[in-house]
């Protein structure tokens, strides 16, 4: 059974703080395995690559082979029923006309001592982007991912994606030529994540790595970060719904169930003002969950993970959803407006009934990669600014210098760095001169 919760009971607090501690991210210590996958494909670049497949994957290849022929991604991309190309292009169409409305502006300005300062973006070289393999294979994370580093500019866009046992997703292969990824290797791992980092004689590295995976993922992406960024470390999947008492049951029990099915780790969350919705919620989730093709998986994550909680106010229910932070946020209430006003804390808001968690999953357009484990209390989502740096702007004049640089002066000499106080001084008494 999924966690009861009343605001009202005297144990309230400590049961809360306790689902707010729950472990649910991989408990595996894989670390010291993924840094000898690191020091391996370090040392001997595509053969350790093509090694670490063989074994993981079950997978023979080549240098010649490691990436997916023009060819093979044709013939991929007629595998793909039409109505799922359809749902991809209109997918992808939604994505970039969203993302494109995130690109930064340069800014450029003269303050009163006559100096120029600002500042400019502009995007990372190169980005390889991570899509897992297997039954997690899921093109819309593709578009997720490389649609903003398109519309950011970035020049060289690679993706690798696993493919055990050579067992390919077309939908994956059509959604990367969809979003303008030409080269797609199929390998995956910790060993892909050390390839993208320090590159090997075939796989160029790139600047930075986004997209999910599993625990020799993470732990890599951990690892190599510093020596190329990263979007985030993603883990198991959140959904938190506040409903009020006007609401249909089933509805909420298939949005909780939306995340649930995902894999045993994720966690659904509902929180209302109505108790008898939420005995009619817990109900709905125990009749539907047996109809889902995953439905073990949904049951043992709701059964593990998931919490009704009862509450006398929204603006308690508010104060809550701020302390769990969560992912996916669905405020289900008669003004949902007025009530994400009050919750500054959450990955992605879905406004009203009509508005699935799903539909942010495939087609409504912001991004779907999402801070998890309470890290939206201080980081975003995906975005077009993820695959782009700011790079500020000064230019002196002499009148500039003369009135600002006594007071550079000052503070060099305070911190005991002769040179940076000379270097300006030097210049002062050549205007004095």
């Amino acid at each position: 059974m999924p966690m009861f919760l009343d605001a009202n009971d005297t144990g309230f607090a400590a049961a809360f703080d306790a689902l707010l501690g729950m472990k649910r991210e991989e408990s595996e210590d894989v670390d010291r395995d993924v840094a000898a996958i690191i020091a391996d494909v370090r040392a001997r670049g595509d053969a350790a690559v093509i090694d670490l497949t063989a074994k993981f994957d079950r997978l023979d290849l080549t240098p010649a082979s490691l990436a997916f022929s023009p060819a093979e991604i044709a013939a991929a991309c007629m595998a793909v029923p039409a109505e799922t190309r359809a749902a991809l292009d209109l997918s992808a169409a939604r994505i970039r006309a969203y993302h494109e409305r995130q690109r930064p502006m340069d800014e450029s300005w003269q303050d009163d001592t006559g100096a120029t300062l600002g500042w400019r973006w502009t995007a990372v070289s190169a980005a390889g982007l991570y899509v897992p393999g297997g039954t997690a294979s899921y093109p819309s994370s593709v578009l997720m991912n490389a649609i903003p580093a398109q519309v950011a500019g970035v020049e060289r866009l690679i993706i690798c994606a696993p493919t055990p046992g050579g067992a390919v997703n077309p939908a994956v292969i059509y959604a990367a030529r969809l979003a303008g990824v030409e080269t797609i290797y199929r390998i995956g791992g910790a060993q892909a994540i050390a390839a993208m980092a320090y590159g090997t004689e075939t796989i160029a590295p790139v600047d930075k790595i986004t997209g999910p995976g599993n625990a020799w993922v993470a732990a890599a992406k951990r690892r190599v970060f510093g020596r190329v960024g990263i979007d985030m470390i993603a883990g198991p999947s959140e959904i938190l719904v506040i409903a009020d008492a006007d609401n249909d049951p089933d509805w909420i029990a298939l949005d909780l169930l939306s995340q649930a099915e995902h894999d045993v780790s994720a966690q659904s969350i509902l929180i209302t003002t109505s108790p008898p919705l939420a005995a009619r919620v817990a109900q709905a989730v125990s009749r539907l969950c047996a109809t889902l093709p995953r439905a073990a998986i949904a049951r043992e994550s709701w059964e593990k993970n998931g919490a009704i909680i009862t509450v006398r106010s929204l603006d308690e229910a508010a104060a809550l959803a701020n302390r769990i932070a969560p992912e996916h946020l669905e405020i289900l209430t008669d003004q949902p407006d007025d009530l994400a006003q009050k919750i500054p804390h959450a990955g992605a808001i879905f406004l009203g009934a009509w508005t699935p968690e799903a539909i942010g999953d495939y087609v409504g357009g912001p991004n779907h990669v999402l801070p998890t484990a309470r890290s939206a209390r201080f980081s975003s989502g995906l975005s077009v600014l993820d695959f782009m740096k700011r790079t500020t702007m000064a230019r002196m004049t002499p009148e500039a210098l003369k009135a600002i640089g006594p007071a550079a002066e000052t503070l060099a000499g305070s911190e005991s760095l002769t040179a940076h106080g000379l270097s300006v001084r030097a210049r002062l008494d050549r205007l004095n001169g």
